[in-house]
């Protein structure tokens, strides 16, 4: 193998990357660590440093050495070929010999300047060696997926079996066995959603866990139209029907747990998409207390639910956490003087002395008609799961404007902007005016893990986008990643809010057509506190991390 003497400090500087004055620190921090007895490599401390990122390293030294970067995901893997290298040494170098044909052996490396490494591989192939770059995530998730391979083979190998003995895909005793495993692991890794996706070659089988899409499976195609039968079976669904959108759901027992599981499937390039989502009538989180909400935030949220009508707007994108915190709303203010009732789509969890009807718009019940029909029940509180149309609309500023209590969702990226949507969806000003009372916007944030916590510094340009709403200088933190936190550095979630009680002031302002500027600056003098400076507070305070709250949150720069 011809090596290309390069030193990487040297190449960052020459591009730019890295000032000489970075470059030192980082040698310096260096030395400091083979003092301790510590061996780093110069491109892991500029990564501690947030000097720099992967991409920018391996960037510059594929334009350097010639060798081209790869995607990984666009390749046929295999797996097979991956297990004949020792396991430790495709780790530890994050080195990968994807495939072979009849001239070579691909290799992909997340270093090419790792040449022992390199070495190693020639040595153990039985061809010359081409190399490429990948990034350390993407050979990291194939060999996560060369571990699941190994661990389901027996598996998959009886599938394969029982379908080649004439066994139909739902009739296949070992798809459910697959079933069960795919369900249980993603229960056991905290996941609220399952996607199972079908991919040029093979099936990807990805869980949210603490909102984060994680792959826990991946299997050859051919486990794919076996599997998603059992599933369509299980959820009373039409099996033979691939080409509309299909919704069902089953339940399960896992562990003396009763799980609800509701299915979707769509239709896509390569087969039906189909995702689960998981549901525990046990952990539905039902107290105001433990949703995650700052205690200033938390006291303004109270203030307006016990209100005695007016509407109250949950605002954020699918998957913030929207329903759990109206579920928490309605316990809070629900009791025998009081009749509440909710309109879903679907119900998710039972919630008791409570009414919940669920829509069903294929026959005519929809948000609008159910809450007209609900008008006429005595209702003290209304639940709106959504509010999609003008028509919902107009029937919840009604309802509130004749002494109801109204909770609802809609879609926005921030409390201020739902006046603005309001009036865009058909209300008038003055209506939104007299009618909404306030209005939450919230994010769901991963949490540092506790057992893995350490101090880092962030890169250059996450702190220019922050430091606009930092007074003084903080610690940052982060995970490392370990067993409790399945490598992730998160354990578990909260809440980032921003609560906008609509008081005199900018009610007058909301009648008068104000902009969306002019509120959000009235509301400060007030005491509103915006998403992004809640988040800090929970970044001041090591909760969670810049690049989550980034994540979450965008960040106006001006």
């Amino acid at each position: 193998m011809i090596r290309k003497q390069v030193r990487l400090g040297d190449l960052l500087v020459k591009e730019g990357i890295v000032s000489k004055e970075e470059l030192l620190l980082a040698l310096k921090k260096q030395q400091e660590y083979k003092a301790k007895g510590q061996y780093k490599k110069l491109g892991e401390i500029l990564l501690e440093l947030g000097f720099v990122n992967e991409k920018q390293i391996l960037d510059a030294l594929s334009k350097q050495l010639n060798i081209p970067f790869i995607d990984l995901y666009g390749e046929k893997i295999d797996y097979d070929f991956i297990a004949s290298y020792p396991y430790n040494l495709l780790e530890k170098h994050l080195v990968l010999p994807f495939k072979a044909d009849e001239d070579f052996i691909y290799v992909a490396t997340a270093d090419p300047l790792d040449y022992d490494a390199l070495d190693l591989i020639e040595r153990l192939a039985s061809k010359p060696i081409k190399i490429f770059i990948a990034s350390s995530k993407d050979i990291k998730t194939i060999l996560e997926r060369l571990k699941i391979y190994i661990s389901t083979n027996e598996l998959i190998k009886k599938i394969k079996k029982e379908l080649s003995e004439g066994g139909g895909g739902e009739n296949v005793s070992a798809v459910e066995e697959l079933l069960d495993l795919i369900l249980k692991t993603a229960i056991q890794k905290r996941g609220t959603d399952v996607h199972i996706e079908p991919l040029r070659y093979n099936i990807t089988i990805r869980a949210r866990i603490d909102g984060v899409l994680k792959e826990i499976f991946s299997f050859d195609k051919d486990i794919y139209y076996p599997l998603v039968s059992k599933i369509k079976l299980l959820a009373n669904m039409n099996i033979s029907e691939k080409r509309k959108p299909q919704d069902g759901r089953f339940s399960r027992n896992y562990n003396n747990h009763i799980y609800d599981f509701r299915v979707s499937t769509i239709p896509s390039l390569h087969g039906e998409t189909v995702v689960i989502r998981i549901l525990d009538q046990q952990k539905i989180l039902l107290r105001l207390t433990e949703l995650g909400m700052s205690e200033y935030n938390l006291k303004r949220f109270e203030t307006i639910i016990h209100s005695p009508y007016g509407i109250v707007f949950v605002t954020g994108p699918t998957g913030s956490g929207k329903t759990t915190t109206l579920y928490a709303a309605l316990n809070e203010v629900k009791g025998v003087d009081k009749k509440i009732i909710t309109i879903e789509d679907p119900v998710e969890y039972e919630l008791p002395l409570i009414q919940q009807i669920p829509i069903n718009e294929k026959i005519g019940i929809t948000f609008a008609s159910t809450l007209r029909s609900v008008l006429r029940q005595d209702p003290d509180v209304i639940m709106i799961g959504e509010v999609r149309d003008k028509d919902t609309l107009d029937a919840a500023v009604q309802a509130s404007l004749t002494g109801h209590l109204v909770l609802a969702t809609l879609h926005t990226n921030d409390a201020a902007s739902t006046i603005t949507r309001m009036v865009q969806m058909g209300a008038e000003s003055y209506l939104v005016s007299d009618s909404l009372i306030g209005v939450v916007a919230q994010r769901l944030i991963r949490r540092i893990c506790p057992y893995c916590k350490t101090t880092y510094n962030p890169s250059k340009e996450e702190l220019e986008l922050i430091k606009p709403f930092l007074k003084e200088k903080i610690v940052f933190y982060k995970g490392r990643g370990c067993k409790e936190c399945d490598f992730t550095g998160y354990l578990g979630r909260e809440m980032i809010s921003e609560v906008l009680v609509i008081n005199e002031k900018i009610s007058h302002l909301i009648a008068l057509g104000k902009d969306k500027q002019e509120i959000v600056k009235v509301a400060k003098e007030y005491g509103f506190v915006t998403l992004v400076e809640d988040g800090v507070q929970k970044l001041k305070k090591g909760i969670t991390t810049l690049e989550e709250i980034l994540r979450v949150v965008k960040v106006d720069v001006f």
